[in-house]
């Protein structure tokens, strides 16, 4: 039951309500006890001055010390107890309390200080004991008269009773509130909750088959709104990644057929008949291998992608000069443009020393230089140039080639595609590569991973215009 947010919340509320309650219950109680105690000693003092002022006033017409002072003890009410002593002690006139309770002699401090004095007795009333305040005071009523000591008792009992009445009222206040509280707080957890659950069940629904489902967003700007548009937003990229895995693929499984098919067919013609002559094995077993290498071309670029997609793929920096390396490249890819009757170029360039993954980057200008040769006519010509900008270095590598259709153009950088599927085949078969569509999308991965990037720019010629640009390094 504990393992249910509602409860727990619900519980959390109540607890810290409870201990606000009950401070608020102790603190009140004390409150209101030192207000009744407090009253009763004003009380009190108040009945002193009554009996004293009636008391100076009897003395001061004349009247008989014993029958002023009985007239001054009357003032008061039967639930107050009241004497008046003599200095010498001795009782002059009393009135005595509800129950018979009378009041003592003063003790024998009260008869020497003018101030009042205030102590607490137990007295027995009917049989109990029952503790009374009692108030005490030396008068001075005239020089011919002397001082007299004034005594006022008061039972605790209105405030015993009273505070007995405070506790039963929170005796039922605070467990009522506490319940009160209790079902407020699950009402609302529960409502508050409730679009977790329906976040929940609907996330529950959502699997490989339907990612395009989202989570309803009540309020987009409280906590629960954001965390639904944050799990849709992770959903949207699941969909993006799963849609891209499955054509991945998809075009994966196509580009490996094609060789395979080709492998097939080519061993299949071989031996449907004996009596082959050398030359037609020969054939075949070219045919196999040229299909076998552009097969493990593909396998190649297949597993760079992967381990890159999953964060696998490493950098290996190292200190080299990038103007040795793209003439390097273009030497090598020289060597199979040479083939198509295209001629490749480097622009002169200044010394480049550069911290990066010289393997990758080779790769890089590579794929860059394959394409371009690959998509140009013999007697055309790609031309590689180095340079630094304000951002860092740029590699352009352009060529006069077929050039990309502008609706072609947002989508070359996809893996597996191509704008023309047979023509790139072709001239990928002719050039060496694996004709698969993966070039540029490797490209463009190692020219991120150095923190940099690889993008089409339009050309002002015919061909096609790519730009890789690095940071400084």
């Amino acid at each position: 039951m504990l393992d249910s947010v509602r409860v727990r919340l619900t519980l959390w509320y109540v607890g810290v309500l409870a201990l606000v309650l009950v401070g608020f219950s102790v603190a009140l109680y004390a409150l209101v006890s030192r207000s009744l105690y407090e009253d009763l000693d004003d009380n009190l003092r108040l009945s002193l001055e009554t009996v004293a002022v009636k008391l100076v006033r009897e003395m001061g017409e004349g009247r008989p010390e014993r029958q002023a002072a009985l007239d001054a003890v009357n003032e008061l009410s039967t639930r107050e107890a009241a004497a008046v002593f003599n200095a010498s002690g001795d009782l002059v006139a009393e009135q005595p309390a509800q129950g018979g309770v009378h009041a003592r002699p003063p003790a024998a401090e009260s008869l020497q200080a003018d101030d009042i004095h205030l102590e607490t007795e137990t007295r027995q009333a009917g049989g109990d004991e029952v503790d009374r305040r009692v108030a005490s005071q030396r008068v001075q009523v005239s020089a011919q008269a002397g001082a007299y000591v004034l005594v006022v008792s008061a039972s605790f009992e209105p405030v015993t009773d009273k505070l007995a009445d405070v506790r039963e009222m929170l005796y039922v206040i605070v467990p009522a509130a506490l319940l009160l509280s209790g079902l407020g707080g699950w009402f609302l957890a529960r409502r508050s909750l409730s679009s977790v659950v329906a976040m929940s069940e609907r996330a529950r629904r959502i699997g490989a088959e339907n990612l395009e489902q989202r989570l309803p967003v009540g309020n987009p700007r409280d906590e629960l709104g954001r965390l639904a548009a944050t799990f849709n937003e992770l959903l949207a990229r699941l969909n993006e990644s799963f849609t891209h895995q499955r054509r991945f693929m998809a075009d994966a499984s196509h580009e490996l057929r094609t060789p395979l098919s080709v492998m097939r067919t080519a061993t299949d013609v071989t031996l449907e008949r004996d009596g082959r002559t050398e030359g037609e094995y020969r054939d075949a077993l070219k045919i196999i291998d040229e299909q076998a290498r552009r097969l493990s071309r593909i396998v190649e670029d297949m597993f760079t992608l992967a381990r890159a997609d999953v964060g696998q793929q490493g950098l290996r920096p190292c200190d080299f000069y990038l103007d040795e390396l793209v003439m390097e490249a273009a030497r090598a890819a020289g060597v199979l443009a040479a083939r198509k009757g295209v001629s490749v170029t480097v622009a002169p360039a200044q010394e480049t020393p550069f911290h990066g993954d010289e393997g990758l980057l080779r790769q890089m200008l590579l794929n860059l230089l394959d394409n371009a040769v690959k998509h140009t006519p013999g007697g055309g010509s790609v031309r590689v140039v180095l340079a630094r900008s304000d951002e860092g270095l740029n590699i352009t590598v352009s060529d006069t080639g077929t050039g990309i259709p502008e609706e072609a153009q947002p989508r070359i950088f996809e893996r597996f595609y191509r704008v023309d599927k047979a023509r790139s085949r072709a001239a990928a078969t002719q050039a060496g590569g694996s004709g698969a569509g993966l070039g540029l999308s490797i490209a463009r991965w190692i020219a991120e991973a150095h923190g940099g990037s690889l993008e089409l720019r339009p050309s002002e010629s015919a061909g096609s215009t790519f730009v890789a640009s690095l940071p400084s390094t």
